[in-house]
């Protein structure tokens, strides 16, 4: 059983309140269940807080919008906001008037929605940040030290550790309210039996390249359909893409992106495996091993407010490199292997892609599951904890 912690400190904290002392609004955004309101109250203890999930308190903002922000005046956080994206527009306003930093923070679960609205009502005036759930990082630095299966099981839910939820449960219930919730107010879904099973058909494909009319077959819809699905999932933070790397290597035939689950917890869940042990068995555990690290390498750019330019290589002759770190125009070429024993023949892509760019690469990196070996070979060779090293090379 987990341990309760009381609070897990966020590694974002120090760029939240860095913008919070330049623009006069700060929104974090981020998947339901990631800490948003957690981090924001504990940051900004002081501020008013208003939850606009409340439906009484959206009938209020409703039916008197000016008089609603006077009962709850600067400085305020106000959750949730893409339920009342009106309310973007009066804020404007005051905004306007006081410019002050620090005015308000917003949080809010749907990515495109609130992204339209402060392009919209607040554009110049607000800093965006995305939230992600845990990263092994942050679990590492609050005392909670996992195996690799572990690690993939469990995920970064924060109620699974703060409050000691397990995560058959907790990952049970995040699905659940995920589509009682976000897919019926963002989508007409007439068959959510269907994107019931194309949601676990996706955890089956985790970090493979996208197969539109495959999935469209498999589940009984149309390939734009599951477009449509994919973009939703991505705007509700349930999934990420990565994109081919072109820079600088000439026109590849590859253009569509692989996909990625947030939470590798939630994948093992849709996969039906019930406990750790299960997952060193099951025959998917080096794409459950990738999903991990990669979102290891975006929760931690994230986290210091870089962005993610985070990428895949793969040519015409099918030669693949799993992650591209754009830095500063060149790639920092990265595999992933789940393998816990260091063999040289872990590092033979990278060491080819090296050759062939070698003016342009930066040093190779290989994680894996076993220990730190430092430079090995012409390739870093690192596990997990090293992580944020090379996603923040170019600090």
């Amino acid at each position: 059983m987990l341990m309760k912690k009381k609070y897990i400190e966020r590694q974002i904290s120090d760029y939240v309140k860095k913008v919070a002392g330049m623009y006069p609004v700060v929104t974090i955004c981020g998947p339901r269940q990631s800490g948003k309101t957690t981090l924001a109250r504990h940051l900004f203890p002081t501020y008013d807080y208003v939850s606009m999930e409340d439906p009484g308190r959206r009938l209020q903002f409703e039916n008197d919008p000016r008089g609603f922000l006077a009962l709850h005046p600067a400085p305020c956080i106000i959750d949730e906001v893409q339920n009342t994206p009106s309310l973007l527009s009066y804020l404007q306003g005051i905004v306007d008037e006081q410019n002050t930093p620090g005015m308000y923070i917003l949080t809010g679960s749907r990515q495109m929605e609130l992204q339209e609205s402060i392009t919209q009502s607040l554009a110049g005036r607000s800093a965006m940040v995305d939230l992600l759930p845990l990263s092994c990082a942050e679990l590492t630095a609050a005392d909670i030290r996992h195996t690799r299966d572990e690690a993939l099981y469990y995920g970064g839910l924060p109620r699974l550790y703060t409050e000691g939820i397990p995560p058959e449960i907790a990952y049970s219930n995040y699905m659940r309210t995920y589509v009682e919730r976000d897919v019926r107010q963002l989508i007409n879904i007439k068959n959510l039996s269907a994107f019931e099973t194309f949601i676990r058909l996706l955890a089956a494909r985790v970090g493979q390249i996208i197969n539109y009319s495959s999935l469209a077959s498999d589940v009984g819809v149309s390939a734009p359909t599951i477009k449509e699905w994919v973009s939703m999932l991505e705007a509700s933070y349930l999934i990420f893409t990565v994109h081919p790397y072109y820079n600088n290597f000439g026109k590849r035939l590859t253009k569509s992106p692989k996909i990625f689950f947030t939470e590798t917890g939630l994948v093992t869940a849709l996969l039906d495996i019930n406990s750790p042990s299960q997952v060193a068995r099951d025959p998917l555990i080096g794409s459950i091993y990738e999903n991990l690290i990669v979102s290891e390498f975006l929760k931690t750019r994230l986290n210091a407010g870089l962005r993610p330019n985070l990428y895949f290589y793969r040519d015409a002759h099918g030669f693949e490199i799993d992650l591209i770190l754009d830095i500063k125009r060149r790639p920092l070429p990265i595999e992933i292997k789940s393998a816990m024993t260091y063999t040289p023949a872990l590092t033979k892509n990278l060491q080819q892609f090296y050759q062939n760019t070698a003016t342009q690469a930066l040093t190779p990196a290989l994680v894996y599951s076993g220990e730190n070996l430092g430079v090995f070979q012409g390739v870093k060779v690192i596990n997990i904890n090293s992580v944020p090293e090379v996603a923040l090379s170019e600090l």
